[in-house]
Parts: structure tokens; C-alpha cells; sequence
């Protein structure tokens, strides 16, 4: 049986891993990117540039693959299916449509008894006034931002300010007292089967993620949890491909669900050297229906993320041979972007 052509969504570094893995195991990539200096067309077999909404540059990258995966989330539902009518959209349109919304995402979890922080939706500076009780919390819009973007903290009533735009809903999250923050990489082939990863605890700045370690340095019981947990989120979502569960450990020790990402995920960078099968490789294979390999940690690892300037550190610097240098050719360097990452092994 020949392998697929796999149709990728986004052309960021994401993308860009995703075509370096695909490549490994002999799988095509065709990269659709609404940025023509996209840094995955540099390893992608084909790049395409257009527009996501161009019903032209949509006919062109179906007729040449025979499914469809992407890498990032905030891509416009009926777009997705729409493809998904012609080639598959793995993971599915709909999954995407849940997640792509906080609050519609929180009332996933909580139905199904997984713990989130306490949360309420607000579409305007009444609703906020009436969950003062949520304070101090993180105001979030309902859809799109990441990386601290559409984020306001609100350490009091009078922090409101008219910077907020409420013509969008936003989602109240009432801030806990945070101990650590850890993600669990998973990705699920089919009905109970699955490949995941040990939890990995992550530092972040500003909102955007510096640094990530396996192992996460957390009880045996939030390890059972976290993966436990991550297995339902991706049962019950029928998921097919990788998919990351990001978690809050509060001083206490609970556990809580911050955020699904369903997509291959920066935490996950470090498995392209600790692991046998990297969460990229684990994704292609998954999506396109190929054999499942039994993943097993080789390393201990470190992920340092390089942002905005860091970056001319180390293009052109020498390293060690457990140190494996990432550089995600982006055009232009710029303040809090990610540029590339470094991970070292422990051997």
C-alpha cells in the first residue's frame, strides 16, 4: 500500500517539524500557509501561499493530497470542513470548534468530572462586577489568543480598564495559588490506543513558554492523573493524532486542566531528542493510519525555547554532542517571537 500525501495547515515552526518528521518515515507534505515567508516552506515537499478563505488555493491543495492535518487551532471551522468534505481533516473539524473556544472547552472538561480552575463567561464590565468573587482571576477572550495575547490579569475591581475591547466574550478564570505547570503529550491511533509521553514541566515567561524539562518533578499521583486524564480528554473527543493537555498544580498539590491543545505542541519539542518516536513522527503516523510503535524515553531532556534576539546566539555557534540546535528560519526577528530552540539530552 503507498503511503499518503499528507496536506499540513500553517506554516510555522510547527509545520515546519511536522514536514522534517513526515520526511523520516517517507510521508509527502504539502504545507498551506497564508504567509508567504512561512518558515515550514523551507522543509516541506510542496509549499503552498494563499489565502485560507481563497476557495481557489483551497481546490489546488486538496487536489494534490489525500488528507488533511494542521498546526494551529485558530484556523476558521467552516474552512476545515469544507476540506474535510473532499479529504479527511484529521484531527476532526469539530474537535477544533469545541477547543478553539474557552468556555465551550472548560463545559467539556467539567462534564466530564476533569478539574479546571473556577471560571465565568463576561461579555461586558457588569458581568465582571457580578464574579468578583473570580478576582484576583485572568480575563480571557473566548476565542483566539495565545502566548499572553487577549489576556488581562485582574488583581482588583479597579484594574478594568478601557483597553478592553468587549465587543468580543471573554471567559473570568479565577487565579490559583500556582505551584507548577505541566503538560502531558499524548496521541491516540485509535479506540484505546495510545502513545504518551511522561509529564513535562514547563517555565513560562510573560506568558510564553522558556523553558521545558522531562522528568517533571511532581508526585506519582499527578503523573496518574495527568496521563489518566489525558487519556478521557482524548477518548472522549475521539481524537485521532497528537494532542497536548496543559495542567496547573496548585500549592496543595490539585490538579487542574488549564487548556487542550489539539495539535502537536511546543512542550513537546524535547521528544524529537528524548524519545524514540518524537510527538511529531507519533502524529503523522497516527493521522495517516500508519503502524503504532511503542514509544520509549532514551533521555532525560531539556527544551530551551530562543525568543525574538536570543536566536543570534546561536546560529553559528558549535555544540556539544547532546545539544541539538533548532533554527526555524524565520525572516525577521522580533521581540517575544519564537525563533528556534535548543534541547540538551542527559546521557
Amino acid at each position: 500500500m503507498s503511503k499518503p500525501t499528507l496536506g499540513i495547515i500553517g506554516g510555522g515552526q510547527l509545520g515546519g517539524l511536522l514536514s522534517e518528521a513526515a520526511k523520516k518515515i517517507e510521508i509527502k507534505t504539502v504545507v498551506l500557509s497564508d504567509d508567504k515567508d512561512a518558515p515550514a516552506k523551507h522543509f516541506a515537499d510542496i509549499f503552498i501561499y494563499g489565502s485560507y478563505n481563497d476557495q481557489e488555493v483551497i481546490k489546488k491543495f486538496i487536489n494534490i493530497v489525500d488528507l488533511v492535518t494542521f498546526e494551529f487551532e485558530n484556523i476558521p471551522f467552516n474552512v476545515l470542513k469544507k476540506i474535510n468534505l473532499e479529504k479527511a481533516v484529521l484531527p476532526k473539524p469539530e474537535i477544533n470548534k469545541l477547543i478553539q473556544n474557552r468556555l465551550t472547552e472548560k463545559d467539556f472538561l467539567n462534564k466530564y468530572n476533569i478539574q479546571t480552575t473556577k471560571y465565568a463567561l463576561i461579555k461586558d464590565a457588569e458581568d465582571i462586577k457580578l464574579n468578583e468573587n473570580l478576582i484576583p482571576g485572568f480575563l480571557k477572550t473566548c476565542t483566539f489568543g495565545y502566548d499572553g495575547k487577549g489576556q488581562y490579569k485582574l488583581n482588583n475591581i479597579d484594574d478594568l480598564n478601557n483597553n478592553i475591547d468587549f465587543t468580543k466574550e471573554y471567559i473570568l478564570e479565577k487565579l490559583i495559588n500556582l505551584k507548577k505547570e505541566i503538560s502531558v503529550i499524548i496521541t491516540r491511533f485509535g479506540h484505546q490506543k495510545y502513545e504518551i509521553y511522561e509529564p513535562i514541566e514547563n517555565i513560562h515567561e510573560d506568558q510564553i513558554l522558556k523553558n521545558s524539562k522531562i522528568p517533571a518533578e511532581i508526585s506519582e499521583q499527578i503523573i496518574k492523573k495527568s496521563k489518566n486524564w489525558s487519556m478521557t480528554i482524548s477518548e472522549e473527543l475521539d481524537y485521532i493524532g497528537t494532542l497536548c493537555v496543559e495542567f496547573f498544580i496548585d500549592k496543595n498539590d490539585n490538579l487542574y486542566v488549564n487548556e487542550i491543545a489539539p495539535r502537536v505542541h511546543n512542550s513537546g519539542h524535547l521528544t524529537i531528542n528524548s524519545h524514540n518516536i518524537s510527538q511529531f513522527e507519533n502524529h503523522i503516523r497516527a493521522v495517516c493510519g500508519l503502524e503504532k510503535i511503542e514509544t520509549k524515553k532514551l533521555y532525560n531532556a531539556k527544551m530551551f525555547n530562543l525568543i525574538g534576539d536570543n536566536i543570534s546566539n546561536f546560529r553559528g555557534k558549535t555544540f556539544k554532542n547532546n545539544e541539538f540546535f533548532y533554527d526555524y528560519l524565520k525572516t525577521e526577528i522580533r521581540d517575544k517571537r519564537k525563533m528556534g530552540h535548543l534541547t540538551i539530552i542527559e546521557k
